[in-house]
């Protein structure tokens, strides 16, 4: 049985550029063979092994037979006998993904803008994100039973909405949210109607634009058919990181019949505290200069006496940090880590994984400053398997429901 990591390297499986479709088909082609999802991935899969082998042998069918089964020689490799098949949009370096496979869970589709975050989730998971989701066939996704996504805040234009009032014409969804990307997740929902979906973004959705933003999102999902639960929780009970998001759970009321009995998770004692993630021995480079440290100091003190807030945040050992940011990269001053008789310094990389609950055996395949973007951006792994450990729970209710039912009628026939 031939190792994935051997088919990487023969099959030049490696995230260069923007845009590199051709491995996203390969790559999810190999993930689903036989699980009734890859047929919407082989033809393209096998024009780029077509393209990129030298010697083929184009009468021996099927063309992937010499790679197939695969040995997933790689960190996060799928469940063998997985309970359910959910799919992972604005998927970032895959933080949704580690989760739901955690409970059991198959990934049939990913879909990541950033290359370099590509690269990283390809790195972990064995599997390169299909790009841009707004150029992405809402058709072409696979069937699947949970839709996860952690999307941008983005305004809503109400000029077109505003139009067909005054004209007395009747609108809905396309019209309100055309534009953003959360109008793709809305249109991929209506095409594939998972049966349940789990959507993340940051606490001020709620206010944004006045509550207009997080109206229309509440409206045009129960319009799509789904009961909503909404709560703001805090990643601060998993991980020593104050994190406050807004989860956004949907369950197809067709389904469900508005009955099922999920609630969010009851948060643990918050225990954790920053020593816990730190490394013993961080390299000196992470120590900020003196230019840049007093640089600092001397715009903490500038913004205090004008009355703001803003500063760099030295964090206690014994207690959590700030929230981490995709900007970390720039200085790190949100997060600063005190050292004796030194300027402080600031996270590594793994500290960063580590501070969202990723394990140690997490691979970091960039740039620091693109592992700080990556990490900033990264939803808090243990909080959201907390979440989808209560999603899967009603799922897997609905599904014996639904067993029993068809069992009962084969015995009347």
């Amino acid at each position: 049985m031939p190792k994935y990591t051997e088919i990487r390297e023969k099959l030049n499986i490696n995230v260069k550029k923007p845009d590199q479709t051709e491995l996203a088909y390969l790559t999810h082609f190999l993930h689903t063979y036989k699980n009734g999802a890859s047929h919407y991935f082989e033809e393209p899969a096998t024009q780029y092994l077509i393209n990129i082998l030298d010697k083929f042998d184009k009468v021996s069918e099927p063309y992937f037979q010499p790679y197939l089964p695969i040995e997933w020689d790689i960190p996060f490799p799928s469940p063998k006998k997985p309970k359910f098949k959910f799919i992972d949009l604005f998927a970032g370096i895959g933080g949704f993904r580690l989760a739901f496979q955690n409970l059991g869970g198959k990934c049939i589709f990913s879909s990541e803008w950033n290359h370099f975050a590509q690269k990283t989730y390809e790195a972990n998971f064995g599997e390169v994100p299909f790009g841009d989701i707004t150029k992405i066939d809402e058709n072409e996704i696979p069937e699947h039973d949970i839709l996860v996504g952690g999307f941008p805040c983005q305004p809503f234009s109400i000029a077109g909405v505003s139009k067909k009032n005054a004209l007395g014409r009747k609108h809905g969804f396309k019209d309100e949210t055309q534009g953003t990307l959360f109008f793709d997740i809305a249109r991929i929902i209506e095409a594939k109607k998972p049966k349940t979906f789990l959507l993340e973004n940051v606490k001020n959705l709620v206010s944004h634009d006045k509550g207009k933003t997080f109206k229309i999102i509440s409206k045009t999902l129960k319009s799509l058919g789904y009961n909503i639960h909404c709560k703001v929780l805090d990643g601060k009970h998993y991980v020593p990181q104050h994190r406050e998001r807004i989860l956004i759970v949907g369950f197809r009321e067709d389904l469900f019949k508005n009955q099922e009995t999920f609630e969010f998770p009851k948060m643990p004692e918050a225990s954790h505290v920053i020593e816990d993630i730190l490394e013993k021995k961080p390299d000196s480079k992470y120590t900020l200069s003196d230019k840049l440290w007093l640089y600092l100091q001397n715009y903490a003190k500038k913004h205090k006496a004008k009355g703001n807030g803003f500063g760099f945040g030295l964090a206690n050992m014994d207690g959590i940090s700030r929230t981490l940011s995709a900007r970390y990269y720039k200085d790190g001053s949100e997060i600063l880590i005190p050292q004796h008789g030194k300027n402080p310094r600031r996270l590594t990389p793994r500290e960063c994984s580590r501070l969202q609950g990723y394990p140690d055996n997490f691979i970091i395949p960039v740039s620091n400053n693109q592992a700080y973007r990556q990490f900033g951006n990264s939803v808090v792994v243990p909080l959201m398997q907390a979440v989808g450990n209560e999603i899967v729970k009603e799922l897997l209710k609905l599904n014996e429901k639904h067993t029993r039912e068809s069992n009962s009628v084969c015995t009347e026939l």
